[in-house]
């Protein structure tokens, strides 16, 4: 499979793929193809279906292959911002926050990833739930606004705002932390709690992201009387 990634701030993902070949997405994200694509809609047996339930995702995903010669099948994303590409490898999973699958090659996996500290999937911002991806190929994730990314070494540490942790290498952990001082908790407008990420690892942070986007609109739309 190769691919090519258009059109920022409203990107798509073009995938040029050989005969037979097969890609996973969430379902609505296909965004046009060549005749010769077949769609089948499938669930992964219960225990997958109902974990991606409970990560806020739909029980089913598409596949998408290539059916008697090469085909061609574009994803777009969902929200203004950037795709990545990333390599998954056995012994190398990544985990991504619940919204930011878009597509993947057929044998990467996706499970549920709960979180190891319960106060960092509660007050974290990024959900008691996130996405793992695991097993070998490639995986497209969304990320809401521009990609900022760092390498971090083992025991760096990275503080980031509420929701703007888009991806980690599993082998980073998260943790929350309270804003000291109570005058900065109230007043400071960055909220009670920030999200720690530690390495070693990689971590890909998001400038914008979709929930702050509909705060910043929702504060000027006009009340209602």
């Amino acid at each position: 499979m190769k691919y090519s990634i258009e059109g920022e701030p409203l990107p798509v993902v073009i995938c040029e793929m050989e005969a037979n070949e097969m890609m996973i997405t969430e379902k609505g994200a296909m965004s046009w193809m060549s005749p010769n694509m077949k769609m089948e809609t499938v669930g992964g047996g219960m225990g997958k279906m109902f974990g991606r339930m409970f990560s806020g995702e739909s029980m089913f995903v598409n596949h998408y292959t290539a059916m008697g010669g090469p085909g061609m099948i574009a994803f777009a994303s969902s929200f203004p911002g950037s795709i990545r590409a990333f390599d998954i490898k056995p012994g190398q999973d990544i985990i991504c926050q619940k919204t930011a699958f878009l597509a993947s090659t057929s044998k990467v996996e996706l499970s549920v990833f709960f979180q190891k500290k319960a106060s960092a999937g509660f007050f974290g911002g990024e959900g008691f739930i996130m996405q793992k991806l695991s097993g070998r190929g490639t995986a497209f994730l969304e990320i809401d606004g521009s990609a900022v990314e760092y390498d971090l070494a083992p025991g760096q540490q990275l503080i980031v705002d509420t929701g703007n942790l888009a991806m980690m290498d599993e082998t980073c952990s998260i943790d929350i932390q309270s804003v000291k001082g109570v005058k900065n908790m109230l007043f400071g407008g960055e909220g009670m709690f920030n999200t720690v990420v530690t390495g070693p690892g990689h971590v890909v942070l998001q400038t914008m992201p979709l929930s702050a986007f509909a705060g910043s609109i929702a504060s000027v739309l006009p009340s209602k009387s």
